[in-house]
């Protein structure tokens, strides 16, 4: 793994904090892009104070050269290169490549990348036993934290962070063998045998191949256009700067943990609902709405500030602009179901309420647009994922840039274990009573 050529530069300009008549200067530092930060590491040994930011939204964790998201503008940046670009022009062998190593590979390096991850794709024999530990209801997030985790017992030569070489068999291993965890993650769910990998086919094809296939009974066929969607979706959500479970991933490998704990706590973290669960929420919420007719119903109470009802898949937390995502899957979404001539009423109230929101003042005027989530949870379902798999294919896509984040983690030098503080609002020092006199 590289680091990028750039490095953070200080400012000539400082940032001056006065506490109780004294002030204390604070350096300023400029990345190559974005803005400026105030180095606040020395605060507390200078004033006997913390900063307090709940949810650290207006803190830089760390310095990293991996994405960069301008939400005013709606950009997303792998390596320097816009998503769109990335989208149309690459694949997700060649993005994993471009975020492991900072640079987009030659012909050369990108066929024995891609030769690496797909000769790596088969897990362990062993580790198929562990899946018959779980319930056969249970859901398959819960299955991939599991099974993730459980990688460290099985793969002993990649454990050792301080080894460049082990780092990087196991970001490989873990980018390999993700998507057949996920694939068998799912057949377990719905009672079929495991399907093994194919060296023959695409990352993305493999996967459906994987998934969808059933062993002995007939030859499934990967449609292109699916193929190509699903290979648009792992690109799209390959990495998002430093969101929850990223940051999960960096806050646990800042302890030495190995890998692929590291990559099992992203993984129990995307699962929340308020991150890795958008797309599920909206196709909920196509579920709750039912028909087309009753969209105008639910327009009105989203118009309601006093209604609680939300629209799920509209607008984005970061970007403030068109989330530069959704315009990729927006196309990819009306390939998919041309090809398949779904005919499904949650997807014609998904279409009726896109249609709406790209033409209706009030959606434009607050700027929600749909989002990634809006359009990847149409396709998902379209190609016959269950919901509860729809957070699987986030983590399997994410993984390539949990690994990479955790890399550039343990090379930094300036790296420490993760320690936020707190501001404390519990009791004083008291004095213990004998529970015969409380």
């Amino acid at each position: 793994m590289t680091k990028n050529v750039f490095d953070k530069t200080l400012s000539e300009e400082k940032a001056t904090l006065t506490i109780g008549g004294k002030s204390i200067e604070l350096p300023i530092y400029s990345g190559s892009i974005g803005p400026d930060v105030i180095d606040i590491r020395k605060l507390y040994a200078t004033t006997g104070k913390f900063t307090y930011d709940p949810g650290f939204t207006s803190t830089a964790s760390c310095e990293s050269s991996i994405t960069y998201i301008d939400g005013d503008e709606g950009t997303l940046l792998y390596r320097g290169y816009p998503i769109d670009q990335l989208a149309e022009k690459s694949d997700f062998m060649e993005v994993a490549y471009l975020l492991l190593n900072g640079d987009l590979p030659t012909a050369e390096e990108k066929t024995d990348f891609s030769n690496t991850i797909t000769y790596h794709t088969m897990v362990h024999d062993q580790m198929n036993s562990l899946f018959k530990g779980f319930r056969r209801d249970a859901h398959p997030m819960a299955i991939m934290v599991g099974v993730v985790g459980a990688m460290s017992a099985f793969y002993h030569d990649s454990l050792d962070i301080n080894d460049p070489l082990q780092r990087k068999i196991a970001s490989h291993r873990m980018i390999a063998k993700i998507p057949t965890i996920a694939a068998m993650a799912y057949k377990y769910s719905v009672g079929q045998p495991f399907v093994y990998p194919r060296n023959d086919m695409t990352y993305a094809e493999n996967f459906l191949h994987m998934t969808f296939g059933v062993p002995q009974c007939e030859e499934y066929h990967v449609s292109p256009i699916l193929a190509n969607a699903m290979d648009k979706i792992f690109i799209l959500h390959a990495d998002h700067e430093q969101n929850a479970s990223t940051s999960t991933v960096r806050l646990a490998g800042s302890s030495g943990a190995n890998p692929f704990a590291c990559i099992a706590a992203g993984i129990a973290s995307l699962w929340g609902p308020a991150h890795g669960g958008a797309n599920e929420a909206c196709l909920n919420m196509l579920e709750e709405i039912g028909t087309v007719d009753r969209i105008p119903e639910y327009i009105a109470k989203a118009k309601d500030k006093n209604d609680p009802f939300r629209l799920m898949g509209f607008g984005h937390r970061v970007y403030k602009n068109f989330d530069p995502r959704a315009k990729v899957l927006a196309q990819s979404a009306k390939e998919v179901l041309d090809e398949l001539g779904v005919n499904d009423p949650m997807l014609d109230v998904a279409r009726e309420l896109e249609r709406i929101a790209l033409e209706d003042p009030y959606f434009i005027e607050k700027k929600l647009y749909p989002n990634v989530d809006f359009y990847s949870g149409i396709i998902l379902k379209a190609m016959g994922f269950p919901t509860e798999m729809f957070t699987v294919l986030f983590a399997l896509a994410r993984t390539t840039g949990w690994i990479s984040q955790w890399g550039e983690m343990i090379e930094d030098p300036t790296q420490k274990i993760g320690r936020p503080r707190q501001l404390f609002t519990g009791d004083k020092k008291r004095d213990y009573v004998e529970v015969e006199n409380r």
